[in-house]
């Protein structure tokens, strides 16, 4: 605990949980003059965006592991870069296949198209015009993020402004509206398939739908999943990349930006219960028996964990009970952190280098393992069904090819992630299947770098449950929340309390469980601000 912070000293704010949103939220508020407080129940700050030794000498991201959606204007706003945020470089993305050949995915559509050409000139050909339509319609939605969501059920002139005001903002988007409405409903290979005819190219972009979701690239609504992961906008060559130090630089540097507007930051401080009197929110007691007073509170923990374990039932309404129970957070996803003598040497590296296709990089440093649909779609199917995938789709990265903070000289650090590995088995259990899994990942990534086991130091393997107890994310589900249809917009987590607010009076919600998810972006803690701000100054006239 913070040596400066008296037990009993009344704030305007208190924000449970030091995660990026939390840190964000807390920032903005100071700039606007109140006086905040962060308790955050573990030893460190940052939530899911941590760094952490896993073996002598080796540090990694433990969760997530590269920077593509934190928005230039809070980078900017909050002058992270001053605090120590600096973004490097990535390779372009590729995707092996059999033998030594493999497909490029890059943000230059030329040397995409070539990389398409040789598996379908058809493919390679409409390829630009697919970005076009896909970037107007994340367009969109990008405009969208940093609204509040208004409750249409709502009668009274408020919301009917509020209403009126967000339509007219958006008033020109027109007959391209019907594209977000196919994304949020239709499966991502449908959604493809009317663009594209070979599989493999295909698994390139549905790849993105698998990503922290239980849902193979066959799902209704899967499509939609593909645009919230390239929703990052990027200034310059600050944007998609790795961060030196590890993605926790992103979490101290917010919290140094914090503590510099008079931000106090408390670790060790698991919360028990945010006290409510009459229908009000007024305090949150501590798990070691600390009370903390506030006009407003504000919480960066998943929305279940606050109304069900920190409220209670007993100060909602029975709708939002029965919501927040059947809002779905179940979770597949899993992440290992490896500490290694040398990365893995993937049979397409010759061909890679041979080609020069990856620039000034000699390795490529993010890739996607899921040759074609079918890969994607039984890595589903076995989850579905309750057990592991036996070839799971995995992410590997080597920061370390760019960052030498993390590792010792000529070490290295990967992260893999990917899924499906669910929650709970079906006639199984993780305390006894936890190592079969980890020989299926290992058995998974040497069937493209033969021999990579022989050059490992140490592997971190955290399955969903571990996610959940380390950092309490809801059933381990980094989205905190799956994101579909009926868990978007106005119905993100319950419908009537989208807007970042509660049932409760003074108690606010700014985590990846609000509109418009999750990701590293920030946005929900900067549009809770907004929404707290917007009731003080409402409060005062």
């Amino acid at each position: 605990m913070s040596a400066d912070i008296t037990v009993g000293k009344v704030y305007d704010a208190i924000i449970i949980g030091a995660g990026h949103n939390g840190l964000v939220c807390a920032n903005y508020l100071a700039k606007a003059g109140q006086k905040v407080l962060v308790l955050e129940r573990r030893d460190v700050v940052g939530g899911a965006a941590v760094t952490e030794e896993i073996a002598p000498g080796f540090r990694a991201s433990i969760f997530s592991y590269l920077m593509s959606l934190l928005h230039p204007r809070i980078i900017r706003e909050l002058e992270l870069k001053r605090h120590g945020l600096e973004v490097l470089p990535c390779s372009d993305m590729v995707s092996p296949l059999d033998g030594d050949n493999y497909i490029l995915f890059s943000d230059n559509i030329a040397k995409s198209q070539a990389s398409f050409a040789r598996f379908s000139q058809h493919d390679a050909d409409i390829y630009p015009e697919f970005d076009r339509y896909l970037n107007e319609a994340a367009n969109i939605v990008r405009k969208l993020l940093w609204e509040t969501p208004v409750d249409p059920t709502k009668r009274d002139w408020r919301t009917f402004k509020d209403g009126a005001s967000l339509l007219w903002r958006h008033r020109k988007i027109g007959r391209k509206m019907y594209r977000i409405v196919d994304m949020l409903t239709m499966s991502a290979y449908d959604f493809l398939r009317e663009w594209f005819d070979d599989d493999r190219i295909m698994a390139v972009l549905a790849y993105y739908a698998s990503i922290g979701t239980f849902a193979g690239p066959k799902t209704p609504g899967s499509a939609y999943v593909i645009m919230h992961h390239i929703m990052g906008e990027h200034e310059g060559a600050g944007g998609w990349g790795f961060i030196k130090g590890g993605m926790g630089s992103i979490t101290q540097a917010l919290a140094a930006s914090a503590r510099e507007k008079g931000v106090d930051i408390v670790t060790g401080a698991p919360i028990k219960e945010v006290r409510i009197q009459n229908g009000r929110a007024t305090a949150v007691s501590t798990a070691t028996g600390e009370s903390y007073a506030a006009k407003t509170i504000i919480s960066n923990a998943d929305a279940k964990t606050l109304y069900l374990n920190l409220v209670g039932e007993r100060h909602l309404p029975e709708e939002v009970v029965r919501e927040i129970k059947g809002y779905r957070t179940f979770s597949t996803a899993f992440k290992m952190n490896i500490a290694c003598e040398r990365p893995p040497q993937y049979r397409i590296l010759d061909r890679v280098r041979r080609e020069g296709t990856l620039g000034s990089f000699d390795y490529p440093t993010y890739m996607h393992i899921a040759p074609d649909i079918d890969y994607l779609e039984r890595a589903y199917d076995e989850a579905k069904h309750g057990w592991y995938s036996s070839r799971p789709f995995i992410t590997p990265v080597v920061p370390t090819m760019v960052d030498t903070t993390l590792a010792p000289p000529g070490k290295h650090v990967v992260n893999l992630f990917g899924g499906h590995a669910p929650y709970t088995l079906k006639g199984g259990d993780w305390a006894n299947e936890k190592e079969n899994f980890r020989k299926t990942v290992f058995d998974t990534i040497e069937e493209y770098a033969p021999g990579f086991r022989d050059d490992v130091i140490e592997a971190q393997l955290l399955v969903a449950p571990d996610i959940e107890n380390i950092v309490n994310l809801p059933q381990g589900h980094i989205f905190h929340g799956e994101l579909s249809t009926d868990q978007l917009f106005f119905q993100r987590p319950v419908s009537g309390y989208a807007d970042y607010r509660t049932p409760v009076k003074g108690l606010y919600i700014c985590g990846s469980s609000m509109h418009p998810g999750g990701g590293v972006s920030g946005i929900p803690g900067f549009n809770a601000a907004r929404e707290v701000l917007r009731d003080i100054k409402a409060r005062r006239n």
